[in-house]
Order: structure tokens, then sequence, then C-alpha cells
């Protein structure tokens, strides 16, 4: 029984790992004007009025998660590394690159940030 509980508790994790996740979505008034939202997968920036942008929320140093909003910025508190929310651009840390861009797309009163396709 036990054999067969892990078969398919394996089976499982691996159907979902090949399959595609599920958009991330927020209010857009939940997205503060000139900074951003970490959900699980993404961070939702707006760094103007009206203006959102999302990126993935892994760090491009050593794939941590960034875990912390600081105004026009995002940082991942493992080794220091620190984003512009606007461009995704490195500013500061170990991380020789940005932030990967992901679609958003503007569902009327929220945004959803995903991995695009392929």
């Amino acid at each position: 029984m036990f054999l067969l509980g892990t078969a398919t508790t394996f089976a499982g994790a691996f159907l979902a790992a090949c399959g595609e996740e599920a958009p991330e979505d927020i209010a857009k008034t939940d997205v503060p004007v000139g900074s951003a939202v970490i959900l699980d997968r993404f961070i939702i920036a707006q760094p103007t009025a009206g203006n959102y942008v999302a990126y993935s929320s892994v760090c491009p140093h050593q794939q941590k998660k960034i875990t912390k909003v600081e105004g026009d910025k995002v940082k991942c508190t493992a080794h220091g590394s620190t984003f512009d929310i606007a461009t995704g651009d490195r500013v500061a840390g170990p991380a020789l690159s940005g932030l990967r861009k992901v679609e958003l797309k503007d569902n009327g009163d929220k945004v959803s940030a995903e991995n695009p396709a392929g």
C-alpha cells in the first residue's frame, strides 16, 4: 500500500511539473503606484500610474525567491541582489543579469502574470 501511494504521489507531481502553471492575478488596486507586489511565482509592479509590468520572482543569481519590496526596487534577501521594478534591471548584488520579464495580461480590474508558452 505504501508503494502504491508513493507511486501515485510521484506520478501526480510529475504530471503537474509537465503541465502548464495557472496564471497568478491580482486586483490593480492592490499594486501600489511606484512599487510592486510579490506573488508566489511572479512580481507585478506598477512603476507609474496605470503602467503594469511583471517578472519572475526567481532571482537570476542562484534561483532563490525574491522576497522583499523596497519602494521602487525588489530584493533577494538570500544574497542581496536588488532589481529596479520599472525595467527589471539589476541595481546591486551578485546577480549578473536582470529579472526575467513574463507575460502580463490586463483583465479589466485585475492583471495576471504567466510564463510565456514554449
